[in-house]
């Protein structure tokens, strides 16, 4: 399935980068990338879905292709509003939302804002407390203040990500490198604001999301890696008490990057999930 790059402008003047595929007339699904990703995190996904989803993949600000912005701005009322103006671009009316970490807060509170707009939502390993307490927390917090801003040469850019993330495939790896890092001169450099996301990751109180995960109003699909730092069972078994609508699954092998580290049994997950939704007719 072909990719198609895009841009939009959101109501603030940020040139936004996303990448479509499939055709207008499919199921429309958005997806939303973590902390430090970028839009091609999704292609794997993207291409085993085929035909029959137009799927909409959105670099964040300050990431990928899109505009850097104020580190203040890194935050998720302005994450939730270049979604909204991505929904707006692309003419969409009732959608499916899928969201990692980052991206999976964001699409919390978008749902929370926007009721009756989605017909399913997909959330990949994070939950309320998340981003706030826990041997995850702390580990991103590490790491925000310890990564480099710039490496010699693509050997050490290789290994540095071989030491954050030992788990990587190889395709995940040279995803990161090729659309996380750019040439710059005699360095290797971030594509992303890592400087900026870091003060805001390091100063930004992050969201509460319990009035989000109470709100739900549509199928939601909470998808936990087994290794995971990030999302306790206990938290995963606490939302699934609490609203009818959470479902939850949870894959061996995996940590905190599921679609990462077992990319092909998430996709089945969401492919799955996906054909028990009640999909209105276009």
């Amino acid at each position: 399935m072909p990719t198609q790059s895009r841009f939009l402008s959101n109501r603030s003047g940020l040139r936004l980068h996303y990448l479509r595929w499939g055709e207008p007339t499919g199921v429309p699904l958005v997806l939303l990338h973590g902390l430090r990703a970028y839009a091609q995190t999704w292609t794997s996904l993207a291409q085993s879905l085929g035909d029959g989803y137009c799927i909409y993949a959105l670099d964040q600000r300050g990431r990928g292709l899109s505009d850097w912005a104020e580190p203040s701005s890194y935050h998720t009322r302005s994450y939730v509003e270049d979604l909204e103006d991505l929904v707006a671009h692309a003419g969409l009316q009732r959608f499916v939302l899928l969201g990692h970490s980052l991206g999976g807060a964001n699409a919390l509170e978008y749902a929370r804002l926007n009721p009756g707009r989605l017909i399913g939502l997909i959330i990949e390993d994070i939950g309320p407390g998340s981003s706030s307490q826990g041997d995850g927390a702390a580990r991103i917090r590490r790491e925000m203040s310890q990564t480099p801003l710039q490496f010699d040469d693509w050997d050490a850019a290789r290994a540095f990500w071989r030491a954050s993330r030992p788990g990587l495939s190889e395709e995940a790896l040279a995803s990161r490198l090729a659309h996380s890092m750019k040439q710059s001169g005699p360095v290797v450099t971030w594509r992303h604001d890592q400087q900026g996301i870091a003060e805001a990751r390091l100063s930004i109180e992050p969201t509460d999301l319990w009035p989000a995960v109470h709100a739900l109003d549509c199928p939601s699909l909470f998808i936990r890696g087994a290794r995971s730092d990030f999302l306790p069972p206990a938290t995963l078994e606490a939302m699934s008490a609490s609203n009818r609508h959470v479902q939850t699954a949870e894959v061996a092998g995996a940590s905190h990057y599921v679609h990462d580290d077992q990319g092909e049994v998430f996709n089945q997950l969401v492919a799955g999930f996906l054909k028990s939704l009640a999909i209105p007719a276009r």
